[in-house]
């Protein structure tokens, strides 16, 4: 999906919204939820629109549309027009926590009345998760649940018991097709390439399953430190963080079976067989670090055994992937940042070749995906060196969306998901049924986690992460580089 000129204003036919921010002040929608729905209303997808800002603050309308702007100069891609946020700021409003319920509700519903025809409310909740039931139980209680779409940020709960006790909260209110649970690594363009490369190419789909493919793994390095989200991180580590809520569903979108159209429905219930399908986690199979320094910064317990990098084994077991070992790695303050998915084929019988050959010196043929905001694609292969005699080397195919001229009109992944919650659209949006069933399937590595090793900042991780994949290796670092832009 591109973003349109005003040629194009993809925001018409949709009912006019009213959005809800709560959090409107964090470090999420300053970063990203604001400057895209931005860009949003300036390549014309956003319906006739009023966005409402609410948090713990002491702001007014003004105030808030400074911040915004302010946002919107720091993160928003080819600059702010002034006529564009002269136009998006007279949509933007606020009101604070203290002013209540009743505040809340006036607000809302001046903003409704000031839009022609049926009105539609869309609460996005960028709010710590402890937070989420209260403002849930608020909507309820004040009728702000009616006919509206909630979306809900991770983590969804921190275990089998409180994902469902919070589910429980969310139904109680709204029914299931008004709930849209965010991951945002599904909102990125390379992996919906995903289903594209496997589904719409018969070359792939017939190989993709345990006869051919020995492993996947998937690697989301971070050169980012914990930061100033030392309390909540430290309640929650690496794994609750970003392996439950990103890893595991980009791993759906790589084991899924073909689903029987491309809609929600028929996507999510794939997905959803594919974590029916895996095995409890090992706690033997999983390892878990710390970045030396962690246990200093604020918010964090003296004694913390805390993770904020872990890398495991997870089995699918089904026709398609019995056998075949998928490989998750994360964690913060490593050597680079990136965010890979890796096939690695089996390799052929090679007695043909000639022990000088190098056969097999470079290890399996992979696809790789690199999920990048500028998504790539590899497969790499053995290719004869010319010249005599028979030396084989690397060679790989690559594709950049840099190399094309439409990466400058490709949607973020908030802008996308936003689209698509105020369509109605859950097709890269997780199920309550699939966020429980994760949460089941990690009960054993949460209820007794192997120990913490160390690690130097800017490093791969601790050591232990290698033993763990042997005889296989971990992809990354990379000893061969993306083919840049000339």
């Amino acid at each position: 999906m591109t973003a349109p000129t005003r040629s194009a204003p993809l925001g018409r036919g949709v009912h006019p919204h009213v959005i809800v921010l709560f959090g409107a002040t964090g470090d999420l929608a300053r970063r990203k939820l604001l400057p895209g729905l931005f860009r949003l209303h300036r390549a014309g997808m956003l319906p006739e629109t009023r966005i409402l800002g609410t948090s713990v603050e002491d702001l007014d309308d003004d105030g808030f549309r400074e911040m915004a702007l302010d946002a919107a100069r720091d993160f928003v891609r080819g600059g702010v027009d002034p006529d564009d946020w002269q136009a998006f700021s007279a949509e933007l409003g606020y009101v604070p926590m203290s002013a209540g319920a009743s505040g809340l509700v006036t607000r809302v519903r001046e903003m409704e009345s000031q839009l022609d025809g049926e009105c539609r409310l869309l609460h996005y909740l960028s709010i710590p998760p402890a937070a989420a039931p209260d403002v849930v139980r608020t909507l309820g209680a004040t009728g702000l649940n009616h006919g509206a779409r909630i979306v809900m940020e991770k983590p969804f709960g921190f275990d089998l018991e409180t994902s469902r006790a919070l589910n429980a909260t969310v139904n109680e209110i709204f029914d299931p097709e008004q709930v849209f649970r965010i991951d945002h690594f599904l909102g990125k363009e390379a992996a919906l390439n995903i289903l594209a490369f496997r589904f719409a190419n018969g070359l792939f789909e017939p190989i993709w399953n345990r006869q051919l493919i020995d492993h996947v793994q998937i690697d989301v390095p971070e050169t980012l430190s914990v930061g100033s989200r030392g309390t909540t991180y430290d309640s929650a580590g690496a794994f609750r963080d970003m392996v439950v809520t990103h890893l595991f569903q980009i791993l759906a979108f790589v084991a899924m079976e073909p689903p029987t159209a491309l809609e929600p429905d028929a996507i999510n219930e794939e997905k959803d067989q594919v974590f029916r399908s895996m095995l409890p986690l090992d706690a033997q199979c999983v390892t878990r670090g710390q970045y030396e320094g962690y246990r200093d910064t604020p918010g964090v317990a003296d004694d913390s055994e805390t993770e904020t990098f872990v890398a495991l084994r997870c089995e699918i077991d089904n026709w398609r992937w019995a056998g075949v070992p998928f490989y998750l790695r994360t964690g913060k303050e490593m050597a680079e940042g990136a965010r890979i998915v890796s096939v690695a084929f089996k390799e052929p019988p090679r007695s043909m070749f000639p022990a000088e050959s190098n056969v097999s010196s470079y290890g399996p043929d992979h696809l790789t995906f690199d999920l990048s905001d500028s998504p790539k694609l590899s497969l790499s292969f053995y290719g004869k060196r010319p010249g005599p005699g028979m030396v084989l080397d690397k060679l790989s195919l690559q594709f950049a969306l840099q190399e094309t001229e439409d990466e400058e009109h490709v949607l973020e992944a908030y802008e996308r998901l936003i689209y698509d919650a105020m369509h109605g659209d859950q097709t890269l949006f997780t199920s309550a049924e699939g966020i429980e069933r994760l949460w089941e399937v990690s009960q054993p590595l949460l209820d007794d986690p192997p120990a913490v090793h160390l690690y130097r900042r800017g490093s791969w991780g601790p050591t232990a992460m290698h033993s763990m994949i042997a005889p296989h290796t971990w992809r990354l670092p990379f000893e061969r580089r993306w083919r840049e832009k000339g």
